[in-house]
């Protein structure tokens, strides 16, 4: 793995000393062995340290990032296995102190041949402004009506994330997703399955086609739909699911935030009315730890959300968890895996007391977590996301 000793010596030089301090500075100008196997590294940090460690790690891997992915950000193409995401990108407004936003727009197009969804794309690019933010529109890797929902698109959304994370200054709770006709399909899709990613979502004349809601627990989510775009029934299907968040908000006060926009006299085209999807979604800001999580598994199995993981080799369409934290405790309701993995970190629960962990109401574990340098820099390069580096994990089994 590729290191860049003299920056991270430095920020461990302004940083208050830890108790591994030395070890650390020692292993990351040697650059030998897997930080995650050094003694140092599974020792147990106080909360001021694991915070320490946690910004000297999140250099190291700024750093990293940043060789990795300058080149394909440089010809503006992703790659994952053998797909390609050809990105444009365009910037607006003045540098925010917390960071730029970026909204990630999906074109339209699908089944048709590849100039159609060309034009699509680049249609796309120019089709909303920002007051502030970076403004992506990525072609779909495929001429497909399911371009911007099938398996492979996580991790290139993931990617094209950090990528602007790194490079563009992007605040990675101001994150938002959106996209029109073909794209809005994906919206449906992709808004729940990477719920933990979006600060929040936008879907203009899509098809939900079986896309479930129930993860969108936590993300704000509108829908935008012409009175006359009848094609497919989408208008129909956007009034249906707009009644579905109506009631899945009402049976949960305060979560599954919405608005359904149904624009008279217009059809396919809105005529730009869906562009007031950008202002009301830049009131919101992602939250990395929600108290309360709901995770159905969709057609493409993800194996981590928000601050569960869950056994990759018992992922299934339709697997379901839920699960809460009220203070130090932490509740599973519903679980259909035999075991999970629980991230913790400071802003979650206090690590410096017990936390336990009941399942149906029953208590499965009662420990005091441990803060380690391995737990941090482990869930960091694992989720690749800077709000997803936890000093604390618990595994549970619920046999």
């Amino acid at each position: 793995m590729r290191r860049f000793f003299s920056i991270i010596t430095a920020a461990f030089v302004s940083a208050v000393s830890l108790a591994q301090t030395d070890a650390l500075k020692a292993w990351l100008q040697s650059a030998e062995g897997d930080l995650t196997a050094q003694k140092f590294a599974g020792k147990k940090l106080d909360k001021v340290e694991a915070e320490k460690a946690a910004i000297i790690i999140d250099s190291l891997w700024l750093q990293e990032s940043a060789q990795e992915l300058k080149d394909e950000w440089k010809r503006m193409i992703l790659t994952h296995d053998t797909l390609k995401l050809a990105c444009a990108c365009r910037t607006f407004g003045t540098f925010p102190r917390d960071g730029r936003s970026l909204y990630v727009s999906l074109h339209g197009g699908g089944e048709c041949p590849k100039e159609v969804n060309d034009e699509q794309w680049m249609n796309q690019i120019y089709l909303y402004s920002l007051p502030e933010g970076v403004y992506v529109a990525p072609r779909a890797p495929w001429n497909t009506w399911n371009m911007w929902h099938r398996e492979g698109l996580d991790e290139l959304l993931e990617k094209l994330i950090r990528t602007c994370v790194v490079f563009e200054g992007v605040n990675p709770n101001k994150v938002y997703l959106m996209g029109y006709s073909a794209g809005g399909d994906g919206v449906w899709r992709m808004a729940p399955r990477m719920a933990d990613k979006w600060a929040a979502a936008s879907m203009m004349a899509g098809h939900p086609g079986n896309a479930s809601q129930v993860n969108l627990l936590n993300l704000p989510f509108s829908i935008w739909m012409g009175e006359h775009d009848a094609a497919y029934d989408r208008n129909r299907l956007a009034k249906e699911k707009g009644a579905v968040m109506d009631s899945l908000q009402a049976a949960n006060p305060g979560k599954y935030i919405h608005t359904t926009n149904i624009i008279e006299g217009k059809g396919h085209w809105m005529d730009r009315a869906d562009a007031d999807a950008v202002e009301w979604m830049a009131q919101y800001r992602r939250n990395p730890y929600p108290k309360r999580v709901v995770w159905r598994q969709e057609e493409v199995l993800r194996e981590h959300f928000y601050w569960l993981s869950a056994p990759a080799d018992e992922l299934r369409h339709g697997s379901y968890v839920e699960a809460s934290i009220d203070g130090n405790c932490i509740d599973i309701s519903h679980c259909d895996y035999s075991r999970l993995t629980i991230y913790l970190n400071d802003n979650m629960v206090d690590l410096d007391k017990k936390v336990t962990v009941r399942y149906k109401g029953k208590k499965i574990a009662c420990k005091k977590p441990k803060r380690t340098i391995a737990n941090i820099y482990s869930s960091l390069w694992l989720r690749g996301d800077r709000s997803y580096a936890f000093p604390c994990v618990i595994e549970v089994k619920l046999d």
